[in-house]
Order: C-alpha cells, then structure tokens, then sequence
C-alpha cells in the first residue's frame, strides 16, 4: 500500500478516520472470508471422509463376493473331478460289458449290435447326452 503522507492540519483528521475504517472493514471482510474457507475446507474433509468410508465398505462388499465366487468355483471344479472320474469308470464298465456280450455273439451266435464308446475325456463335446439350450441372463453371476 502507498504510504500516505497526513498534514497535521484539522482537515485531514477526517481523513485518518475514513482509511482506519475502510481498514476495520477490510479486516472484518478478510476474516469473513477465511471463516467461510474454512467452514469449505471442513465439509470437503467430512465429504472426503464419508466417501472413503463407502468406498472401504463397497471394497469389503466386493472381496466378500470374490470369496464366496472362488469356494463356489472350487467346490464345482471338485464336482467335476469326481464327474470325470464316474464317467471313466463307467465307461471302463461299458467296456467290459460289451467285450461280454461280444463273447457270446461269439460263442452262442447271438446277434447284438454294440455301439462305440466315445472317449468322453478327449471329445467331452462328443458325449451322448440329450441336449438342451443353455440360457444365460445378464444377472446368472451376481449373487
């Protein structure tokens, strides 16, 4: 601020008056504005901190559900393990069945008619099974 020069005349008292005012409301302005900045900072402190409180609760939420998706995924990899191995051994019985009944075609002159035994574990799209249309949905994976 430019230094003012005051004369010590009487008339310049009124002046001294008018600028010790303008400064009083200068100051009370910068006050009210630094409240207000501050009343600012602390709501976006409380908006900030209300935002990382539901973010860590969608966060648990979603961890949650990765979870239970990895033990369901593992519980059905289990299941389809011990459907493969079913599969196997009753294919090995079917086998051993149909050398049978080719025994006695052979032996008795029985006519039987024996189909092939796909290998279901090379051409698991191959296995003879009724087939049914697989319906998806967009909603089939949440939970």
């Amino acid at each position: 601020m430019a230094s003012i020069q005051r004369s010590s005349s009487s008339g310049s008292e009124g002046g001294d008056q008018q600028i010790d005012e303008r400064k009083r409301k200068r100051m009370l302005s910068n006050r009210e504005s630094a409240r207000r900045s501050r009343m600012r900072k602390q709501k976006q402190l409380e908006d900030l901190t209300d935002e990382a409180g539901r973010l860590q609760g969608a966060n648990k939420e979603l961890a949650e559900s990765i979870k239970a998706k990895e033990e369901a995924c593992v519980e059905t990899e289990a299941a389809n393990s011990i459907l493969r191995a079913q599969t196997m051994e009753l294919a090995d019985r079917l086998r051993f069945l149909n050398s049978i009944l080719e025994i006695a075609e052979e032996v008795g002159g029985l006519s039987v008619e024996i189909p092939e035994i796909p290998d279901p574990l090379l051409r698991p799209w191959q296995i003879p099974h009724p087939t049914q249309p697989i319906m998806a949905t967009a909603n089939m994976f949440l939970l």
